[in-house]
């Protein structure tokens, strides 16, 4: 039986996440965003208006990234700043109709580019891609959790 080709895999995923990092990065600079606000509208789309602390938890970054992220956001018109209707201390971020414009497009985009890039694929074999993906993302997710757990330990032998 031959030898697995995972060297090869792993060079195939590699050009695959460059192609579409140049593809995402050209369609935000299109829309005057950058990879960290277009998340956020992004997030804003799905949830509509939130505190800066959701969204900072929702986008995985500390308030003070998400304060400066929102302030980007807001010079450049995709959201404002709401006050919160029951809590006086927070403030909402709210999508302006630029910001939902730009987001429906995004989103309109991407449905179009998959049926595009996958459409051709017989369903069997769509079905078998999907599930390999999951299973490629799982196994990331266990090892980035083995890495930081290693990294933990080693912390704690320095300190030691």
């Amino acid at each position: 039986m031959a030898e697995p080709r995972y060297h090869e895999a792993l060079g195939l995923l590699i050009q695959v996440a460059m192609a579409f990092n140049d593809d995402m990065s050209r369609s935000f600079v299109r829309d005057g965003l950058t990879g960290a606000r277009a998340h956020a509208l992004w997030e804003l789309r799905r949830t509509g208006p939130i505190t800066q602390r959701t969204l900072a938890d929702a986008l995985g970054v500390t308030a003070r990234t998400v304060t400066g992220l929102v302030d980007g956001m807001v010079a450049t018109g995709f959201v404002t700043r709401e006050p919160h209707p029951t809590d006086r201390r927070a403030t909402l971020v709210t999508p302006t109709p630029h910001g939902v414009e730009v987001a429906d497009r995004m989103a309109h985009e991407q449905e179009g580019f998959s049926r595009a890039l996958f459409g051709g694929m017989a369903p069997e074999r769509f079905d078998h891609f999907v599930g390999g993906l999951g299973e490629i993302l799982a196994r990331f997710e266990e090892l980035k959790a083995v890495t930081e757990m290693d990294a933990v330990a080693d912390a704690k032998e320095v300190v030691r």
